[in-house]
């Protein structure tokens, strides 16, 4: 049933006239007229006594009364809620830990400055564990380190991150150590294709919780890792460790931004074109 049609049945019947229902609504008294006979012609039923003083609801017209307020009012709450749903919903983001260590933080203030309303929630997890609560509906969008392959997630934004190579300073340390991030870590599965692809011997392994313990243990010369410049940057290590490029065909792995394609968040424009430094 047309909403508009409703509303100018609710009018006439709070109006109790035709005329005054057309003045009420700035439109021509005939085209009220032939709304209501529509109405009633869709409902088959009066709707509408006509009386000396305008007319008055039959009782079939009452009952329909009662129904169209409702419908009328749902309707406006659901249009204002759509309106507003930019600054009333809540923008929970995932993001992996070396991520959250170069860029979440502007991105996050950013987001607070443009839309004052939203209320942020992030949460930091591995690559792995951020697609899992993707596919749970836990979060709406997720930082995830390489390129997703699976069909229900789309990129909606990608930083492009250079791999290095860390080791100490340290030339008379050599071991085979390699140091990683949690189970989970992209970049962690990264290295180790990568010292499999060059055969750089690996004896042992040892997993840690913060990629700033990795850099002190490579400084320290426990072992060696591959990292994002940035993060050796942004923890000031860049003159404290052994930094080595990467062979030239592996030494970008993009961060990528990314939600289900059925739970895109309603500012996508804005995070398809968010800027990072």
């Amino acid at each position: 049933m047309d909403s508009e049609i409703l509303r100018v049945f609710i009018t006439v019947a709070n109006k109790q006239s035709i005329s005054k229902a057309a003045n009420k609504l700035k439109s021509a008294q005939s085209n009220i007229t032939t709304k209501i006979q529509q109405l009633e012609k869709k409902l088959d039923c009066k709707l509408f006594h006509r009386v000396p003083s305008g007319v008055i609801l039959t009782k079939e017209g009452e009952k329909l009364y009662i129904h169209a307020i409702n419908i009328i009012k749902s309707l406006d709450l659901a249009i204002l809620d759509m309106k507003n749903v930019l600054f009333e919903q809540n923008l929970k983001v995932a993001s992996t830990e070396a991520n959250a260590i170069i860029n979440i933080v502007d991105f996050l203030i950013k987001i607070h400055k443009d839309f004052p309303k939203i209320e942020l929630e992030l949460i930091t997890n591995t690559t792995e564990d951020i697609k899992k609560m993707l596919n749970e509906y836990k979060i709406d969008i997720g930082f995830i380190s390489g390129i997703p392959s699976e069909e229900e997630f789309i990129i909606l934004n990608k930083i492009e991150e250079k791999m290095v190579l860390v080791e100490s300073k340290n030339k008379d340390i050599s071991n085979n150590i390699f140091l990683s991030f949690k189970k989970g870590c992209a970049y962690s599965l990264f290295a180790q294709e990568y010292f499999k692809t060059f055969n750089i011997q690996i004896d042992k392994k040892l997993e840690f919780a913060s990629y700033e313990t990795i850099l002190g243990c490579i400084e320290a010369g426990i072992g060696k890792s591959i990292l994002p410049m940035r993060i050796i940057k942004k923890l000031k290590y860049e003159d404290r460790v052994n930094i080595v490029d990467l062979d030239k065909n592996y030494q970008i792995v993009p961060t990528c931004m990314i939600c289900r394609k059925d739970n895109i968040p309603k500012i996508r424009n804005y995070l398809e074109n968010f800027l990072f430094l």
